[in-house]
């Protein structure tokens, strides 16, 4: 009996299918629930996440990526621009809201949405990216610093999680050559 290797992929979307809706839905559900819920601690519904989702697309800032295994959605990530009348910041982008369902995890998708979104804000003209995660989610801490992101601050007072104040922790990348910002 031979095993195959499943068909994973990382896209931008600008609509959903019902399926990938649904699909979507069920794993940031699965994400919550196990604790990497991007600013949830208990799951908040079926109709609540779809409201969340369906006004995503409607926010003109904001970039959804999705990942899928076998043509199913298994995580997302966003990229947030900047607002326009933030001049000043206006070269920075940041990437928010990033997870993979738990059934999901182990295909290095988290990595290739990271990159993915890299790509994105990089094609957008974008020279920094930042992000903030919760300081106890270590295996996507350990993932940003893989990918070359420098930490520059932690927040002892973050979120509220079960009950508990956990600390976060902020990041940053350059997007262009050299490490700086070009200009």
């Amino acid at each position: 009996m031979s095993q195959t290797t499943p068909a994973i992929s990382v896209e931008r979307i600008t609509e959903f299918t019902d399926d990938d809706l649904a699909a979507l839905c069920e794993a940031a559900d699965a994400a919550i629930i196990d604790g990497g819920g991007f600013g949830w601690v208990a799951p908040p519904g079926r109709q609540a996440l779809e409201r969340y989702y369906r006004g995503l697309m409607l926010v003109p800032e904001r970039e959804l990526f999705v990942c899928r295994l076998d043509r199913v959605i298994v995580g997302s990530v966003q990229l947030i621009r900047p607002p326009r009348n933030n001049e000043a910041q206006a070269f920075a982008a940041t990437l928010t809201g990033s997870f993979i369902a738990p059934y999901a995890r182990g295909h290095g998708l988290a990595k290739m949405m990271t990159l993915r979104v890299e790509e994105g804000a990089r094609a957008l003209g974008y020279h920094v990216l930042n992000l903030d995660v919760r300081e106890t989610q270590t295996v996507a801490i350990a993932l940003y610093e893989s990918l070359g992101y420098q930490r520059w601050g932690r927040h002892p007072a973050y979120a509220r999680v079960d009950g508990r104040t956990v600390a976060g922790v902020f990041y940053f990348k350059f997007l262009q050559p050299g490490g700086r910002i070009a200009g």
